[in-house]
């Protein structure tokens, strides 16, 4: 009876401290888990962030980190596939027992994903990953800190309503790939009442888009929206200025438009075009400018939106530990709900508002070229600089 009551005792023992050892509070690290696609097609936003993440995570550390604990991430690569998100979750939730999980990028993956944070109990930040439904899920575990995809043609719609007098539009894309952003797009004209002359595509690898030019010119449009990638967008400009093709408003649907390789390539065509994104270094958030520097330094490219919400998101999860009454997944799931801070991609509080829960509510930006510089013009109370409209001629 004695012997059996030591071992009994014993076992009591050795189950709690297994629970001590594997507890999140009492880490000598504070592990945060990270899922992001660093293969496959989305493998390029995938590595930005991955670089945001670690710069910021970096800095944390190197000012103390949390409580004297330094951050540890343990990133994983969902490849942007549901199958794979939900086996990374599992070994980051189960296995490395980590306090927080943070990043998504593809919707499909990052809603799996959520799913399970949510089965499991752990806070999840999304930080780019857009389909409306993510925040709808009414789970108490998930928050987003970028726009959902509903919200993005914001400040486009805006702009075209209170500034221009745009009636005719263009549309000129890149193939079959950007059917989807074209059908958004061909959705606002509707809303907004404009009459869409022609919608003309190209084929990959054509580099004299001048015979397709000289028909959209001979439209007289108002507004030419382009979706095309790097290279395309700066041939694109450079041929339409040759045959003076200027339209009231050219406007650049993608990342393509805003990059310096664009304005580089494109030269004096690039001045004036406009695009629709979530964040540029000229947004005059503290910090956006100063982020986007030090990326530049320590891996020689411009970061673009992905970056700013990586790297805004590991401060916020950051601060979230801060305020949190202990360092476990209920304490620092119940700090971030009432998260309300600066990054350098704009204000962070959790809100619900329609049918969302826990997210963030961000203004989406309009850029121009202006002088050999992306500035933001719209809206309005955080433009860097006044917009130009319409092109000059």
């Amino acid at each position: 009876m004695v012997k059996l009551s030591r071992l009994l005792f014993f076992a009591a023992v050795m189950i709690y401290f297994s629970r001590v050892i594997v507890s999140p509070a009492l880490c000598q690290e504070v592990k945060v888990g990270v899922i992001l696609p660093l293969s496959g097609k989305l493998a390029s936003a995938g590595h930005i962030e991955e670089k945001s993440y670690l710069m910021a995570a970096k800095e944390i550390n190197g000012n103390g980190g949390i409580d004297g604990q330094n951050l540890e991430l343990i990133i994983e690569d969902t490849a942007g596939k549901r199958e794979i998100a939900h086996s990374v979750m599992e070994k980051l939730i189960s296995q490395d027992n980590v306090l927080v999980i943070c990043g998504g990028v593809s919707s499909s993956a990052t809603l799996d994903a959520a799913g399970l944070a949510s089965q499991f109990d752990v806070p999840f930040l999304i930080n780019t990953a857009s389909a409306d439904k993510i925040t709808e899920l009414r789970c108490k575990n998930i928050f987003r800190l970028n726009p959902p995809v509903s919200e993005y043609q914001k400040a486009l719609a805006s702009f075209l309503t209170e500034v221009t007098n745009v009636r005719t539009v263009v549309i000129l894309s890149k193939g079959t790939l950007s059917q989807y952003a074209s059908r958004k797009f061909l959705r606002l004209c509707k809303k907004l009442g404009l009459r869409v002359e022609m919608k003309a595509s190209y084929s990959a690898g054509d580099v004299d888009f001048r015979p397709l030019l000289i028909r959209i010119k001979g439209k007289r449009p108002d507004l030419i929206y382009m979706i095309s990638n790097e290279l395309d967008a700066s041939l694109l400009m450079r041929q339409a200025k040759e045959l003076g093709l200027i339209p009231k408003l050219f406007i650049g649907q993608s990342a393509a438009f805003t990059l310096p390789a664009f304005q580089k390539n494109a030269e004096e065509a690039s001045e004036y075009v406009y695009s629709p994104t979530l964040w540029a270094p000229s947004a005059p958030y503290p910090g956006a400018r100063d982020y986007c520097d030090k990326f530049v330094a320590e891996y020689g490219s411009i970061p673009e939106y992905h970056g700013a919400e990586a790297y805004s998101a590991m401060y916020v999860i950051a601060d979230a530990m801060r305020r949190a009454k202990a360092l476990t997944r209920e304490d620092v799931r119940d700090a971030l709900v009432d998260t309300d801070i600066m990054t350098p991609f704009g204000p962070v509080k959790f809100e619900s508002y329609g049918k969302k829960t826990q997210q963030n509510k961000l203004p989406t930006l309009l850029v121009q070229w202006q002088n050999g510089r992306l500035e933001t013009v719209w809206p309005k109370d955080i433009a860097s600089a006044k917009y130009i409209y319409p092109t000059p001629r």
